[in-house]
C-alpha cells in the first residue's frame, strides 16, 4: 500500500494497470493491489470457459517475488519451508509451504532452484513481507534474503492453446511440468515456468518490471487467433476451485495447517528440520478436521463461512465455495470432522437454507492436460 499526502493509503497497482482500465476491467483489492476481477464481453464464465476451452492471459503480477543467495542458500531453504527442495534439481520449480512452529501456514509459495546458491520464491501478495522478514531473522551469515516484489511481473499464460501463443512469441515451450527456462524476448529476459493455478497446461512468466506491458501486449494479439481472453481473477478463482487448489487466507492459514488442508504430499516429512515440523507431527497423528470436496447435488452456490452439518449436527464449515461454470452447480472445500468420508451426504447452510451436498475427492473437473 502506498501512503498519500492526506495520509490515507492507496491501494499498490501492477505494471499492467494501464492495459486493465483501457480494457473497461472490473477492479478490486487482491492483497492491497488493485487487480482486475472480470473484463467486459461475458465476464467470468465467458473467461474461465475460453481458458478450458482454448487459452487465456492472467495478470498476476501482485503475486511477490524474493530471492535468497549466497553459499547454502537452497538447504538454508530448505531447513525452512515444508517442501524437500532435495526432490528437485536445478531449473524445476516446487510448490511448498511457510509454517510458523505451531504448524499454521503464514503462506503457500513456488520455490524455483536456480542453482544451489540461488533459489527465486514467488510468495502471496499479502504475505511477502512477512515471508521475506522470517527469512532474514534465520538467514546465516552469507545468505542475502531480498523483496524483489516491484522488480518483477508476472503473467500466466493458461489453456490448451498456451503453447501456440508462446511459440508465436518465440518463447520456450515443451519443457516439464514444474520445470523453468530463463529465456531472451526481443532482448530482454524473462522467466518461462510450466506452472499455474487453473489445472489446464499452461506457462507463468516472469519479465522485468518495466518490461511486462509490452509481454503483455504481443501475448494478447498473439492468442486473438485462438479466441483467447484476458481473465481476471474472478475467473481465476473459479478455476482453482473447480481443481481443488487451496487458497491461503481461506483454504490455508494461521489456523489451518497444511495437516487439516490435506497438503501433506508438500511435506518433507523424513527432513531433518522445517519450521513446524514438531507441530505437525503431532497433528497428523491425530488431526483435528480435515479438507473435504462437496459437490452440491441440491439448489445453492456455497461460499466461505457456511456451516456444513450433518443429520442437524454442524461437523465443520465452508472455506471456498463458487458456482463451477463447467458443471454449472455448486461446489466447495470445506473443513470437516475426520469423521465425515467421501461419499457421505451432508447440508450446506446457504443464506438460512439447507442444501444437499455429496462428499467428494477433488478435482471437481478432469482435465486433458499434455504434460510434454
Amino acid at each position: 500500500m502506498t501512503t498519500t499526502m492526506s495520509g490515507t493509503t492507496s491501494p499498490l497497482t501492477s505494471p499492467l494497470h494501464d492495459r486493465h482500465v483501457a480494457l473497461g476491467a472490473k477492479l478490486a483489492d487482491f492483497g492491497g493491489w488493485d487487480m482486475p476481477i472480470e473484463y467486459p464481453g461475458g465476464g467470468v464464465v465467458a473467461e474461465h470457459t475460453a481458458v478450458r476451452e482454448r487459452v487465456g492471459v492472467f495478470d498476476v503480477s501482485h503475486l511477490g517475488k524474493a530471492s535468497v543467495q549466497g553459499p547454502g542458500a537452497a538447504e538454508f531453504v530448505n531447513s525452512c519451508f515444508t517442501n524437500d527442495i532435495r526432490r528437485i534439481s536445478t531449473g524445476q520449480a516446487q510448490y511448498t509451504l511457510c509454517c510458523d512452529e505451531s504448524g499454521g501456514v503464514v503462506d503457500d509459495l513456488i520455490v524455483y532452484l536456480r542453482s544451489e546458491e540461488d533459489v527465486f520464491l514467488i510468495p502471496n501478495a499479502a504475505n511477502t513481507s512477512e515471508v521475506v522478514r522470517r527469512l532474514k531473522a534465520a538467514a546465516p551469515a552469507g545468505i542475502e534474503v531480498t523483496n524483489l516484489h516491484d522488480a518483477y511481473g508476472v503473467i500466466a499464460v493458461q489453456g490448451t492453446r498456451s503453447d501456440e501463443v508462446l511459440d508465436a512469441l518465440g518463447l520456450p515451450t515443451g519443457h516439464d511440468y514444474m520445470s523453468f527456462v530463463e529465456a531472451d524476448w526481443r532482448g530482454t529476459p524473462v522467466i518461462v515456468c510450466r506452472t499455474g493455478y487453473t489445472g489446464e497446461r499452461g506457462y507463468e512468466l516472469v519479465p522485468r518490471w518495466d518490461d511486462a506491458p509490452a509481454l503483455w501486449d504481443a501475448i494478447v494479439e498473439a492468442m486473438a487467433p485462438f479466441e483467447g481472453k484476458p481473465c481476471g481473477l474472478g475467473a481465476r478463482d473459479t478455476l482453482r476451485t473447480e481443481m481443488g487448489y487451496p487458497l491461503h487466507g481461506q483454504d490455508l492459514s494461521l489456523e489451518i495447517s497444511p495437516v487439516q488442508a490435506r497438503a501433506g504430499w508438500a511435506v518433507g516429512w523424513k527432513k531433518e528440520t522445517f519450521w513446524g515440523k514438531d507441530a505437525l507431527l503431532a497433528e497428523k497423528a491425530n488431526p483435528p478436521r480435515l479438507s473435504r470436496g462437496l459437490l452440491v447435488t441440491g439448489r445453492g452456490i456455497p461460499r466461505s463461512h457456511c456451516a456444513v452439518s450433518v443429520h442437524g449436527t454442524q461437523v465443520g464449515e465452508v472455506t471456498s465455495g463458487t458456482f463451477s461454470p463447467t458443471l454449472k452447480q455448486g461446489i466447495a472445500l470445506a473443513l470437516l470432522h475426520p469423521d465425515v468420508a467421501e461419499g457421505d451426504t451432508v447440508e450446506i447452510d446457504v443464506r438460512g437454507r439447507a442444501v444437499e451436498a455429496r462428499v467428494v475427492k477433488p478435482p471437481f473437473v478432469e482435465v486433458q492436460v499434455r504434460e510434454s
